[in-house]
């Protein structure tokens, strides 16, 4: 009887250990299960992620190639804009040759392996000044040129993204503005790197006789064409840079923008290559106006002849000149107050025979002053000289 006892009671052990491990099998193939399905989830979590970051990736490239296109199509509409403003001679521009240059820009900028040409209505020509302040009002100088790219349905079309079946965005809708400008103020230059000049002619002219030339006061009997000077009127009335009568404009003559005394083997050279990097070191101070709008230069009354033969080999090419306001002093002990810089076109020079018949012709011409100092103040206004284009929006 005892025997039987334990023998049942093996039994019954047997069945519940039996019981107990389908138990644990059971539960393992549930937890199986369970993290397939949440693999699963989380696998289509991380595919949905990755396809969002791409497009977001792709969106982010192409706004920048965008804005790349922008600055390079507003850069190339107001160079081409101070081309037609310095072969016009005045604020007159063509601007469908304007609309031609930033359209061979924007053909030639791939925008999501697209190009995003230039719609008309995205063109604007107007004045941007030096307070950031954008105006299309006719009667300020026309100075800056405004662009907007679009990839938008109605423009270019949108931008397709890879995986819009997964995001439900199937495309994405662009724009970049971008705004080029070139400033009238300039009140003065900064010094030249090594190896770099500044165009500067080193011969002052009066600001009365500048004034009467910008206002059609003086002659115009001579105009430059694709063939070189000829005798004629263009509209652009001329200057002499030679000394004639009495007074300040009697006093007129060559600055020294280098050490004292400029010899005549120096003026040759900055008549022939501009003044240099030396020159400034040697003036010891820089081409810029002081707090009172100012800036003294010694000088020697007069042009000596022999510089006439660098003068003359400048005949039809532009420069940039010195205006003063006032100068002291006669012969090597002149000092001449500028207070503006000028663009002009050398058209004439003859320094021998009488003196009445000496002259050096130039005309007011659009300019662009490499190494020119922005004048935020706006108190330093030039006519016919600007900044390289630069961008500004």
């Amino acid at each position: 009887m005892r025997d039987r006892s334990i023998c049942s009671s093996v039994i019954v052990d047997k069945k519940q250990i039996s019981s107990t491990n389908g138990f644990v099998r059971r539960s393992r193939s549930a937890r199986d299960g369970s993290a397939l399905v949440l693999g699963l989830l989380l696998s289509i979590g991380v595919i949905g992620l990755t396809a969002v970051t791409m497009d977001l990736g792709y969106i982010r490239l192409v706004q920048t190639e965008l804005r790349r296109s922008a600055d390079a199509v507003a850069m190339a509409g107001c160079w081409e804009l101070f081309e037609q403003v310095k072969a016009s001679g005045s604020d007159d521009y063509d601007y469908q040759s304007i609309e031609d240059a930033c359209n061979g820009i924007a053909a030639s900028n791939s925008v999501g392996e697209a190009f995003a040409a230039l719609d008309a209505n995205d063109l604007h020509l107007g004045h941007f000044n030096v307070d950031g302040n954008w105006s299309e009002e006719t009667n300020l100088p026309t100075n800056a040129v405004r662009v907007t790219l679009r990839r938008e349905s109605s423009t270019n079309g949108e931008l397709p993204l890879f995986f819009g079946a997964i995001t439900g965005r199937s495309s994405q809708g662009l724009y970049a503005t971008a705004t080029a400008a070139m400033f009238y103020e300039i009140d003065g230059f900064y010094e030249p790197e090594s190896g770099e000049i500044l165009n500067v002619l080193p011969i002052a002219l009066d600001l009365e006789t500048w004034i009467s030339a910008t206002s059609g006061q003086t002659g115009d009997e001579l105009q430059f064409t694709e063939n070189g000077v000829q005798s004629g009127s263009d509209g652009v009335h001329e200057a002499n840079l030679y000394p004639q009568g009495t007074g300040a404009p009697g006093n007129r003559g060559t600055v020294d923008i280098g050490g004292a005394d400029n010899s005549t083997n120096d003026l040759s050279r900055q008549v022939l290559t501009g003044i240099s990097r030396q020159d400034i070191i040697d003036l010891g101070k820089s081409l810029e106006f002081d707090e009172n709008g100012e800036l003294e230069l010694n000088g020697d009354t007069g042009i000596s002849a022999g510089i006439k033969n660098e003068l003359a080999s400048l005949i039809g090419k532009t420069r940039i000149i010195p205006i003063y306001s006032e100068v002291v002093g006669n012969g090597n002990n002149a000092m001449f107050k500028i207070v503006r810089w000028e663009g002009v076109r050398i058209l004439d020079v003859k320094l021998t025979g009488k003196k009445e018949s000496k002259r050096v012709i130039v005309q007011p011409q659009r300019v662009i002053a490499r190494h020119a100092r922005v004048d935020y103040t706006g108190s330093h206004v030039s006519s016919h000289l600007l900044t390289p284009v630069l961008l500004v929006e």
